[in-house]
């Protein structure tokens, strides 16, 4: 029953995101996963489609923590240029970081178990994974860090069963707070890693793209 209102409630955020306009122009960086994410150093502070199966072949098959470690290439960013972003679809997962930290806390998986079982099934989708910080420590730093948290969801996600290829990862750092103040409420708000649903557009939207060109 819980899979089926997933798939139910990922189904209605895709045909509300297809009227949209809007489209995706990947000025972002794209990261890799170069030995898993993890992160050795030490810091005080914190054509338009791409071949995407459908069905329940969709669900990939899982992926074991040593080839994370080998390395996964992402796919290439310029193939979802023109699809429609939904920021709303999988804002209830958003998941919460702790200070100075790229570990998913076991509080928070369950939301990465309710994006994964979202996406398992669904029409063609992808997900571009967020990265945030809290705006103390260097801009440097906080964008590596928004790195790391980014690519720490995104090996989670796939040793559930997601394809990494449909597994986009970009870090704000600190550039993209939910919460302007200064304070440790604010703080904890803006430690995150936002899912942001992915959906190819339309022929109609696809044409209507291409003449704005």
């Amino acid at each position: 029953m819980k899979k089926l209102c997933f798939a139910k409630n990922i189904t209605l955020a895709i045909a509300a995101a297809l009227p949209l306009c809007g489209c995706l122009k990947s000025p972002y960086h794209v990261t890799q996963i170069p030995n898993g994410g993890a992160f050795t150093g030490t810091n005080d502070f914190a054509s338009t489609t791409p071949a995407i199966s459908t069905g329940d072949s969709t669900d990939g098959p899982k992926v074991s923590e040593a080839d994370l470690k080998n390395g996964i290439a992402q796919a290439d960013p310029s193939n979802f240029d023109n699809w429609i972003a939904n920021k709303e679809a999988l804002a209830a997962y958003t998941v919460h970081f702790d200070y100075d930290s790229s570990t998913v806390k076991v509080s928070e998986e369950s939301k990465l178990t309710g994006v994964a079982e979202a996406m398992k099934g669904a029409t063609p989708v992808a997900v571009r994974i967020e990265g945030n910080c809290d705006e103390r420590g260097t801009e440097e730093y906080n964008r590596s860090l928004g790195d790391r948290r980014a690519n720490a969801l995104r090996e989670k996600l796939a040793t559930m069963g997601v394809d990494p290829k449909k597994l986009l990862t970009v870090s704000y750092g600190e550039d993209k707070p939910v919460d302007n103040g200064h304070n440790e409420a604010a703080y904890a708000k803006n430690r995150r890693g936002d899912f942001i649903l992915l959906t190819p557009p339309s022929p109609g939207q696809l044409s209507k793209l291409e003449n704005n060109k």
